[in-house]
């Protein structure tokens, strides 16, 4: 179930949203897990036993570990153990298919031996395992094991975050499912957020996505319609994932929870790095507090071990992202080029050099651009292929038909999303709260007039069936 999907938004939501403020404080954790996993169950039933599977499982794991004397080794051993087994269960539903293929192509001899697997993947795994991993990491720390199993279970099967993101880390909401109010305003700022989200995957990401798959699908494209493509996917990639971020933030405060950000404007980004610090916030921070901070982060004796704990740091975000080469790829260039930063200083020099650092934002942008790319293509091969035409290297023409039509079929759309990838919304806020009294109140009621409007034409665009892609199948 979608959130961009009518049964989602005139019938689950509602329900889910009216019931919840009927009921007791007492209960309400109750139901929300249960629709929770009601939610999850929607699209593949069985996989909801996966989901109850590791809620039990790290539940139990957290106990043993709460349990154990802080510095004892049967508490390091109950860590290791909890941690190998929800890593396990990522391998055997996410890549154990990917393991297989790749052993296959290069030992051939082994498909006689190993068959081949064609196990399907959960929704969202890689989010609920992460967040899995994040708690029973932090009870080893030295937080407090949940006692309550349902309220553990709704951290890591709430349906506002649980297939998209952010990945909300146990300490961020502990005390919030403990106990929670909702004002007003968080109501009335969730509604927005939401609407917010939904109005850039469906009226941005989603018309987008019809130019990407067309500029993609095409055999020999122009120069100018490979990177007409190439742009309309880092929009369309951007819009659809910080749409649904939006959508889960939005939600989550109409409940009573504050999730972090995660998405502040990337694409203003002066350098790579620090397009990581503004990108998919949530899974950054995750690689930095579980993975590169243990490793020694860069606080190391020699250059060797930061490139070390860089490296490994950046290949794990590419496997994280799918049980693909391209992933791979894609996280150790991003990984390389980020290795160059810190070794250089880059984001410490540039600032201090306006024409150097005027080149060096474009550059960003544009290896953000490339990889994007190679983060959309189904192989290398096509990846390659598709680079080399933005280059002029593919054999295609410079600028044909098929560019001009299209860019006179999306040209506003991406003119629109152009605009709205730059912070002009919390300008608009900013001004209109500089202003006070009833100037900041009209100025908000039509904020929340046009929203009811692009709510209405999102509702049109489901109603007339309209492509409505999701993204999130490889995580």
């Amino acid at each position: 179930m979608l959130f961009s999907s009518m049964e989602f938004l005139f019938l689950f939501f509602p329900v889910t949203l009216a019931v919840c403020f009927i009921l007791p404080r007492s209960v309400r954790n109750y139901w929300l897990l249960a629709v929770s996993l009601f939610f999850y169950a929607w699209g593949e039933p069985r996989f909801v036993l996966v989901m109850a599977a590791s809620i039990v499982f790290n539940y139990a794991a957290a106990l043993v570990i709460d349990g154990q004397e802080k510095g004892s080794r049967g508490r390091r051993a109950a860590l290791i153990a909890a941690l190998a087994a929800n890593i396990a269960l990522l391998f055997v539903f996410k890549y154990l298919n990917f393991a297989v293929r790749t052993l296959h192509g290069l030992f051939p001899a082994t498909n006689a031996l190993i068959a081949q697997t064609n196990i399907a993947l959960p929704i969202g795994i890689s989010f609920f395992t992460f967040q899995t991993m994040s708690y029973v990491i932090d009870v080893y720390r030295g937080i407090p094991a949940q006692r309550n199993i349902a309220y553990l279970g709704l951290y890591i099967s709430f349906f506002p975050q649980l297939i998209a993101g952010p990945i909300v880390r146990y300490t961020t909401v502990m005390e919030q499912i403990r106990e929670r109010t909702v004002t007003k305003d968080d109501f009335a700022q969730g509604i927005l957020r939401f609407l917010y989200g939904l109005s850039k995957k469906m009226l941005l990401a989603n018309v987008l996505a019809e130019l990407v798959h067309v500029a993609f699908s095409t055999v020999q494209p122009s120069v100018c319609m490979a990177w007409l493509g190439s742009i309309a996917y880092t929009l369309q990639i951007y819009f659809d994932f910080s749409g649904y971020s939006d959508m889960a933030i939005g939600m989550g405060r109409m409940f009573g929870f504050h999730f972090l950000e995660n998405f502040d404007y990337p694409y203003l980004s002066r350098t790579v790095t620090e397009f990581w610090r503004r990108w998919h916030i949530s899974l950054g921070s995750w690689f930095r507090d579980y993975v590169y901070f243990p490793l020694g982060g860069s606080r190391v004796d020699s250059n060797g071990r930061l490139v070390f704990n860089l490296a490994l740091v950046w290949l794990l975000t590419g496997i994280w992202h799918g049980a693909n080469w391209t992933f791979i790829l894609w996280g150790v260039l991003h990984g390389a080029v980020i290795i160059v930063e810190k070794l250089a200083r880059l984001p410490q020099r540039l600032p201090g050099h306006k024409p150097a650092a005027a080149l060096y934002r474009v550059f960003t942008l544009l290896a953000v651009n490339f990889g994007w790319v190679l983060f959309r293509a189904d192989t290398i091969h096509s990846a390659s292929a598709y680079i080399k035409a933005m280059l002029g290297l593919g054999g295609g023409a410079f600028i044909d038909a098929a560019f001009l039509f299209y860019l006179r079929e999306y040209g506003v759309t991406l003119a629109v999303a152009l605009v709205c990838s730059a912070p002009l919304l919390p300008l608009l806020r900013r001004l209109a709260a500089g202003r006070g009294g009833r100037a900041a109140v009209i100025e908000r009621g039509a904020e929340y007039a046009v929203q009811l409007v692009l709510f209405a034409v999102c509702v049109s665009f489901l109603v007339i069936g309209a492509y409505n892609p999701f993204i999130y199948f490889n995580f």
